[in-house]
């Protein structure tokens, strides 16, 4: 079997393939099928090998997840620091413009007006002001 490393070898082989196809031509039709066969065994089984090179390949690739990540847990019953981070997704040191932003984007996804539901919106208005440390405590009336 021919294991192919470079062009060179490459086009040496379909080099080689066309003189042994060409001379298919020269001799006798009893003769030229067993040759055409030959190479159509050997075009299958370097294309075969390559095949399952390629399945082992993509086989052996890392796995990547599709989806990210989510948190998998409810709304405790005092919204922590931790909480509020998530909810806004942001980290839990990070700069009031940061929490800001985050609101605003949450909030623009989840507005009551907009189809958002209520209790979610008071979830994301109470998470940024525990980030802001504005409040400590649950306030919320859901």
């Amino acid at each position: 079997m021919f294991l192919f490393y470079s062009n060179s070898q490459c086009v040496s082989f379909f080099f080689f393939l066309k003189i042994l196809l060409s001379d298919v031509y020269f001799v006798g039709y009893t003769q030229a099928t067993p040759m055409v066969a030959g190479a159509a065994v050997a075009a299958a089984a370097i294309a075969g090998r390559y095949g399952i090179l390629a399945w082992q390949a993509f086989k052996a690739r890392p796995i990547v997840p599709r989806m990210r990540k989510f948190y998998e847990g409810g709304f405790q019953a005092a919204m922590t620091r931790r909480e509020a981070a998530l909810i806004l997704g942001v980290r839990e040191r990070v700069v009031a413009e940061k929490v800001k932003e985050a609101h605003r984007r949450v909030m623009v996804a989840n507005h009551p007006d907009a189809g958002g539901s209520h209790y979610l919106a008071s979830k994301i208005n109470e998470a940024k002001d525990i980030m802001l440390g504005k409040s400590n405590n649950s306030d919320s009336a859901f």
